[in-house]
């Protein structure tokens, strides 16, 4: 959400952060409807201070004697004006709210300006994609052939774009949160959550993905939904809080199985598990100081990273381009990993900065220690990362060619020693 004050002192700052979006001017509709507002405000407070001077002109006749009928015809009158006003205000109100909530948030001034992927900017590649002897397979291909990975079962269960992991695969997966988690609170000083996978409407309204993108969740019939991230419910956990600054930055960590409904993925990637309704994935959420979340996210994107490189998988960082961000991010580092059986990179993590943008949504704030004034705090969010996309890329980097898969040796303390995934293991 934005400042309405912060449209009216800035309308050109934010019409030309939304045209690098590829979105029309917007800040005359806003101060239009602001004025709307304000100038009914102003009308109940005026009607207000002029009925409470009128009802003391109302005891001082009626203390003297007099006819006080006209006058107190005249409060009468007034409070009914009141109630228009009011009614007014609160309406032009609601107008602005449902414009503002539906605008996504403005790109940093270094963001690179493009419509689309097309226009993303790689910052590094890292590690040195392997040479095959043979054709590298698809995930899914090895993983039937191991007969660990079952996607008809799933399907039987459940519908398409789920699967059920067997023997080593679902330790494999199991394997790799435990280990990403090991990393994120023994040396990235993440603390571990284990919060709801359940959360009120008002925590996703919280983070943006409510109302616009409501098709892509799952709703229950009590009215709670399943987090389609973590991110959800860690970062609602300063909502309506105050913060001292010098706690900042606070810094969670989860490992929750996530929900989406894919509504706009239809056609896409419907082989295999990158995308799924159902996955799990390490979250990471800063709450961070508004001085200092760039620095937050060059450090989030640094942890991400050490997980990549601990597992030997080759990757890339990119920044997203003004048109590929997320709804929420000001500023948006992906992650991709060099996927051998597809040929191509795919996203395994993103690390964004969402500036104030969150926190003005859930009313997020910091104070110095001795003052009265309060800051809105900056928050950010990254995937630490994702556990089945980790799975993928391990099964397709370290895929042998009788078909096995050698077992990273960052993970093998995790696997109980295994170094090598044979068929039917």
């Amino acid at each position: 959400m934005f400042d309405p004050k912060w449209i009216r002192d800035n309308p050109d700052a934010f019409d030309s952060g939304r045209r690098r979006r590829g979105l029309a001017p917007l800040a005359q509709s806003v101060i239009a409807l602001d004025a709307k507002r304000r100038t009914a405000q102003t009308a109940w407070q005026e009607m207000q201070a002029k009925r409470n001077e009128l009802s003391k002109q109302v005891g001082q006749l009626k203390a003297k004697g007099g006819d006080a009928a006209a006058v107190m015809a005249e409060v009468a009158a007034l409070k009914d004006q009141m109630a228009a006003a009011e009614i007014e205000e609160q309406k032009a109100a609601a107008e602005l709210d449902a414009l503002l909530e539906q605008q996504p948030n403005l790109p940093a001034a270094d963001v690179p300006e493009g419509p689309d992927e097309t226009a993303n900017r790689v910052e590094r590649e890292i590690g040195n994609r392997r040479n095959f002897a043979f054709a590298p397979k698809q995930h899914f291909e090895l993983g039937e052939a191991l007969g660990l990975m079952d996607f008809a079962a799933a399907s039987k269960i459940s519908g398409a774009r789920f699967v059920v992991l067997k023997g080593a695969l679902a330790r494999l997966e199991r394997a790799l949160a435990q280990f990403m988690l090991d990393l994120h609170t023994g040396e990235h000083g993440y603390t571990e959550i284990n919060p709801p996978f359940l959360v009120r409407d008002a925590a996703l309204y919280g983070t943006g993905q409510l109302p616009k993108f409501a098709e892509d969740l799952f709703k229950t019939e009590q009215g709670l939904y399943l987090i389609p991230t973590s991110e959800v419910p860690l970062t609602n956990l300063v909502a309506d809080e105050i913060i001292d600054e010098p706690k900042l930055p606070l810094r969670f960590t989860a490992l929750t199985p996530c929900f989406r409904s894919e509504a706009g993925a239809a056609g896409r990637d419907t082989r295999g598990m990158i995308r799924q309704h159902q996955f799990v994935k390490v979250e990471m959420v800063s709450i961070a100081h508004p001085d200092e979340s760039d620095a937050e996210l060059q450090r989030m994107t640094k942890c991400a990273e050490t997980v990549l490189s601990r597992l030997e998988l080759p990757y890339r960082v990119l920044t997203l381009s003004t048109g590929d961000m997320g709804f929420a991010a000001q500023k948006t580092h992906d992650i991709e990993v060099w996927l051998p059986g597809q040929g191509m990179y795919r996203e395994i993590s993103s690390c964004s900065n969402c500036g104030d943008f969150q926190a003005r949504r859930m009313k997020a704030r910091c104070r110095k220690p001795g003052e009265k004034g309060t800051r809105l705090v900056h928050t950010l969010n990254g995937s630490g990362v994702a556990v089945g996309r980790a799975l993928v890329a391990i099964l397709e980097n370290y895929q042998q060619e009788d078909g096995s898969i050698l077992i990273p040796a960052a993970l093998r303390p995790y696997m109980n020693g295994v170094e090598v995934i044979k068929a039917h293991a």
